[in-house]
Formats: structure tokens, sequence, C-alpha cells
């Protein structure tokens, strides 16, 4: 079982930067990646950036150059540091985990963290 627990969301202006925390507990051993997802009203779900457990990143096209992925290893903890935001960035974040052990393989989600960004 793994718990993750958004943070760090809330209003910045366009132009502005917020980071992301996403802190897991519990199996962690067991994830293999974890990924920063996010849905704006009436769109689908869509990947933001990903990070292994190697630490080999993939941030999305619409966010090149403006968002980081990163983790710390000591709290378990992923963050996305966010800047220049527009306001098409406005969306609720939410973190996943990809955990297996043998044959099970599971996804984890947290419960999101709100982002808006007013123009």
């Amino acid at each position: 079982q793994v718990q993750l627990v958004e943070s760090g969301g809330g209003l910045v202006q366009a132009g502005g930067s917020l980071r992301l925390s996403c802190a897991a507990h519990g199996s962690v051993y067991s994830i293999n990646s974890m990924c920063w997802y996010r849905q704006a009203p009436g769109k689908q779900r869509e990947l933001v950036a990903s990070i292994t457990s190697y630490g080999s990143t993939n941030v999305a096209a619409p966010v090149m150059g403006r968002f980081t992925i990163s983790r710390d290893d000591s709290t378990d903890t992923v963050y996305l540091q966010m800047e220049r935001l527009k306001p098409e960035d406005t969306a609720v974040y939410y973190c996943h985990a990809d955990w297996s052990a043998g044959w099970d393989r599971r996804d984890y989600w947290g419960l999101g963290t709100q982002v808006t960004v007013s123009s």
C-alpha cells in the first residue's frame, strides 16, 4: 500500500511560480516511477511530468522549459517546480505512483491539489 499526499497548490498570477509536493508513504521501495498529471475542467487528465526510480525524467511538451520534476529520496517526496505559469496551466494536479512487487502491479493516486493561474 502507498499513500500519496499532495500539497503546494494555490492561486497565482500569470508569470508566477509554484512548487507542488507529493509525499509518498507506505511501501515506497516498490515504486517504479512517479508522475504528475493534471486535469482541467471539461478536459481529460494529461501527463505533465514523470521521474523514475533511477532519476530519469520526462516533461510534457506544453510545459517543457517551464516545469521541472525532481525528488528527494530522503523524504520520499517528489516535487513539481512550475515557473512562468499561464492561465492554461489551471487544473487539478494529481500525483501518481507506478508500483509493483513481483507480479503485483498497482497504480496509486493522490487526491489532487488545485492550481489556479489568473490572467
